[in-house]
């Protein structure tokens, strides 16, 4: 008898939409949603007070403002000068909230930083303009390079605790990482068993 292989295939983007949308309840400015992980917006960011409060120790900007850009709504004008009277690490993603923005090269870097700050006892904050698309996407990507969580599972470990809702082309690009990584997870099943 043998084994066939079976092609794996995440949900689609419509499929990862409707599970996202079904059962959605308003959430707040900051949410732990993994342990010691928080999503939040900007208001969250610019609350020294709570951010001190919760011991957050590694801030995830991503709508870090480029400095090529005049100051704009789509951006939150954080970092390390805003923090400088904080112990934080910080580490600003600059990313636009849309479609056909490339998120997936920031998706290895900042599963880096938060594994850091998590490692080190730390307490992590993610957060873009709202909470709901960018830091969410850097969060589920974190959770499934460091966690070993499928995208499926990501999307089901953070909805309970967050109301997020990634735009199309992230969960895209978050598909596409959850077949890398069944690829690499697979090649890795087949040399353990040779």
């Amino acid at each position: 008898m043998s084994l066939r292989y079976q092609p794996f295939e995440p949900p689609s983007v419509t499929e990862l939409q409707e599970f996202l949308l079904a059962g959605r309840q308003p959430t707040g400015h900051l949410n732990q949603v993994w342990p010691n992980l928080y999503i939040g917006n900007e208001l969250a960011a610019r609350d020294k007070g709570t951010l001190h409060s919760l011991g957050i120790t590694h801030i995830v900007n991503a709508a870090h403002r480029p400095s090529n850009i005049p100051q704009h709504g789509l951006y939150v004008n954080t970092g390390l000068r805003f923090y400088r009277d904080m112990k934080v690490d910080y580490y600003g993603v600059e990313a636009d909230d849309a479609s056909n923005f490339m998120l997936s090269p920031f998706f290895y870097p900042t599963a880096r930083f938060i594994r850091a700050g998590l490692a080190q006892g730390g307490r992590v904050f993610v957060h873009c303009l709202m909470g709901v698309s960018r830091s969410a996407t850097l969060v589920m990507a974190f959770l499934m390079i460091t966690e070993g969580l499928t995208l499926r599972e990501a999307v089901a470990a953070v909805k309970p605790h967050r109301d997020i809702f990634p735009n199309p082309g992230f969960l895209q690009q978050l598909r596409s990482l959850d077949m890398s990584l069944e690829r690499q997870r697979r090649r890795q099943r087949q040399s353990q068993t040779l």
